[in-house]
């Protein structure tokens, strides 16, 4: 089966529990644009974002990803993707055009993964927003990036991806097991990644800004709110991706990061950067240690019918033992 022409990661939807405090969060504090709201509900944009929004935020009975979803080429690529999943035996749902704010019609799916992924080809366009410096504030996020995705199974997951037409730009591995992968479509290093563990789980989401004193500014902005707990990692400087970035936590205890510095990646004979798992630089090039949390915390997800998805155990060796960032020995 072709798969549908996958264009770009384009928004995710996080269950909130507390939509006045997420606002707090996402808004007053992290600066994102507000599109357009509901009484239970927020459509979020970065900067540069020309279509609608890059995120949703809903009200909802326990913090969740309610879904991810990937913008493709055209609306024929919809039919693509219920021929696709439908040959494969997995659940799809075509969801008429205006259903969320902004966009058309739409494909969800409960992919292999167990994730609940959506596919749109149309999308309203608001007012144009990166020369509107006067509204800038926090962060200054440009866009949504990537999606970074906890499953059992790495290598499973990289090769479903790739059957979706996703390149590969970096891994962590060994000569026995494939750890950790990034992924792209867009022309940067990745639109997906995956981190092995217990899942389905969305680890983070991953926002773009333009400077890397935006990253830091972030943190002196939680620092002077006495909001230093939002902060779970970093800043640092990464192995894989060369991203300078942060993690931070919000108020549901979503991961969220903001980073600048990847590279591109548009050339067809783009070569992989294969990681050894045993180089403690893979994960912060600075060589700092990886707290717990990173590896063992993530969101639950939501299936089609709204409800959250079981976990399954991890199915390989686990990159790291808890407490403990990396395998011991020297880098090969």
């Amino acid at each position: 089966m072709t798969p549908p022409d996958i264009i770009r990661s384009a928004y995710a939807e996080l269950i909130v529990s507390d939509l006045d405090r997420s606002r707090w969060f996402w808004v007053e504090v992290l600066g994102f644009a507000v599109t357009s709201e509901q009484p239970d509900a927020l459509y979020l944009r970065g900067f540069d974002e020309l279509t609608h929004h890059n995120l949703i935020l809903r009200t909802g009975p326990q913090p969740a990803v309610g879904r991810i979803a990937f913008r493709v080429r055209a609306s024929a690529d919809l039919a693509a993707a219920e021929a696709f999943y439908g040959a494969r035996g997995l659940r799809a749902a075509r969801i008429p055009a205006g259903s969320t704010p902004g966009v058309g019609e739409a494909v969800r799916v409960e992919d292999p993964l167990g994730f609940t992924v959506e596919f749109f080809a149309d999308a309203a366009h608001p007012e144009r927003l990166q020369q509107r410096y006067d509204l800038r504030r926090g962060a200054e996020v440009a866009r949504l990036d990537h999606f970074n995705i906890v499953v059992p199974d790495v290598r499973a997951a990289h090769e479903y991806y790739q059957s979706l037409g996703f390149g590969l730009s970096e891994t962590i591995e060994d000569d026995q097991t494939l750890y950790a992968a990034w992924m792209y479509r867009k022309q940067t290093v990745h639109d997906v990644a995956f981190t092995g563990g217990d899942g389905p789980r969305l680890h983070h989401l991953g926002f773009f800004a333009h400077e890397s004193h935006q990253v830091l500014r972030i943190c002196d902005i939680l620092g002077s709110l006495r909001g230093e707990h939002h902060i779970e990692r970093g800043p640092g400087r990464h192995g894989v991706s060369n991203a300078f970035y942060v993690y931070l936590r919000d108020p549901d205890g979503h991961r969220l990061e903001i980073y600048t510095s990847d590279y591109y990646t548009g050339d067809p004979d783009h070569p992989v950067l294969r990681w050894s798992v045993h180089d403690p630089r893979r994960r912060d090039f600075w060589g700092n240690a990886v707290i717990p949390s990173w590896y063992t915390e993530a969101t639950t997800v939501l299936d089609l019918d709204g409800k959250p998805r079981p976990l399954l155990p991890e199915k390989q060796t686990a990159e790291v033992r808890v407490g403990a960032d990396g395998f011991p020995g020297p880098a090969r």
